[in-house]
């Protein structure tokens, strides 16, 4: 099993990565302070962290059951945000994946869900996302439509593209069968 470089190798590497962040807990958010207390009380597997889909993985989209399904781990739907910064949301390669191209600054605020995923769902999305080869997991700001906040959340985007993707149009929230005519081809049919 491979996992990117901002994969946990240890509990205490996912603890320190973690403080940053803010976690949910039992449904509640919790400050990195309330964050360093409860982590004498509660035990680890119960941290969540936040990830934000913005394409197959979306409620209705053609992988959202991995996300729905208990064996690979606990997905919470939180909400739904808009990356604050703009990027390249493209449609690419033989199979119409999309891929949020590691561009900050270049494309749209890209719309997606947010989601709270515990470490054996995180672990389980870091291997159905071929990270760290095809997509790489980095924390990006979400600003969550009708909170007024903004949240920090792992996105799978990718870095390592052929150049002419930089080209291709710009979408600002998927749909598998959106105006683009460009079919996702689900991994079931390669």
């Amino acid at each position: 099993m491979k996992f990117c470089s901002m994969c946990v190798t240890s509990k205490m590497g996912y603890f320190i990565q973690r403080m940053s962040l803010g976690f949910i807990h039992s449904g509640s958010f919790l400050t990195v302070e309330q964050f360093s207390i409860s982590q004498t009380y509660h035990s680890f597997s119960s941290r969540m962290a936040h990830v934000f889909v913005y394409g197959t993985l979306k409620t209705g989209q053609p992988n959202h059951k991995v996300l729905l399904d208990g064996a690979h781990g606990r997905a919470a739907l939180r909400g739904r945000g808009r990356t604050v910064q703009p990027y390249p949301l493209v449609i690419a390669g033989e199979h119409n994946i999309p891929r949020l191209l590691n561009l900050p600054g270049r494309g749209n605020r890209v719309a997606g869900e947010i989601y709270a995923v515990d470490e054996q769902m995180l672990h389980f999305l870091d291997e159905f996302e071929g990270c760290p080869d095809m997509y790489q997991r980095t924390l990006v700001t979400i600003a969550v439509e009708g909170a007024g906040g903004t949240l920090q959340c792992f996105v799978y985007s990718t870095a390592t593209y052929p150049p002419e993707w930089v080209h291709l149009p710009y979408h600002d929230d998927y749909d598998s069968q959106g105006e683009h005519g460009l079919r996702y081809n689900p991994r079931e049919n390669r």
